[in-house]
């Protein structure tokens, strides 16, 4: 039986270096973020997400990202009835990828494991950290948006200590020497559940 090992963090901890190092090793890493962009490309998805939020967040029979965006960031009630059309659809796409899947475990990146619940179907869980002031820096070089938008981003997901307490291990992602160092620690152990 194929072992799912949870790969989580808030905004711009690090995660997808993580997944990275994980992909370098051999091991399947499933980005739930990157499916979830996929799913709301599907006609279906659009259609249900048009009619419980209105044609606003429409344009050219496409979601507006942006828009929609500021209405579930900034209202957790609308961000709720986002995440149940899209949560089922990621975890019945995740369920069929593991099935296709040799190895003895996989990763599954989600940034909000915690908040989705998916966290449940987990046998071990990473959770990546870093300073607020180094995450915000790494958002903001990245996705070119301002400190604000990044900590509303930030406010809208677990804390790092609430993250920890449901953990099986913690990666500090400050300097790429040492997050490697722990990289190679955890995996080590993930190899020796299986034996």
């Amino acid at each position: 039986m194929t072992k799912i090992i949870g790969l989580t963090g808030g905004i711009g901890s690090g995660k997808t270096t993580i997944a990275r190092l994980f992909e370098a090793e051999g091991i399947p890493v499933y980005i739930a973020d990157d499916e979830a962009k996929k799913i709301m490309l599907l006609p279906e998805t659009i259609a249900e997400i048009e009619q419980c939020f209105g044609q606003e967040v429409i344009e050219n029979n496409q979601i507006d990202k942006k828009k929609l965006s500021e209405i579930v960031f900034n209202n957790p009630e609308k961000l709720k009835n986002l995440n149940s059309i899209i949560h089922p659809l990621v975890k019945k796409h995740f369920d069929d990828w593991v099935k296709k899947q040799k190895s003895p475990f996989v990763i599954k990146e989600a940034a909000i494991l915690f908040e989705s619940g998916s966290y449940k179907y987990c046998d071990k869980i990473i959770t990546v950290i870093a300073s607020e002031e180094t995450r915000v820096k790494r958002v903001i070089e990245r996705d070119n948006c301002t400190k604000e938008e990044v900590l509303n981003r930030i406010k809208n997901q677990w804390s790092d200590s609430q993250k920890i307490s449901k953990s099986d291990y913690v990666i500090e992602n400050e300097s790429i020497i040492e997050t490697k160092i722990q990289f190679q620690e955890i995996l080590k152990k993930l190899k020796n559940l299986h034996y």
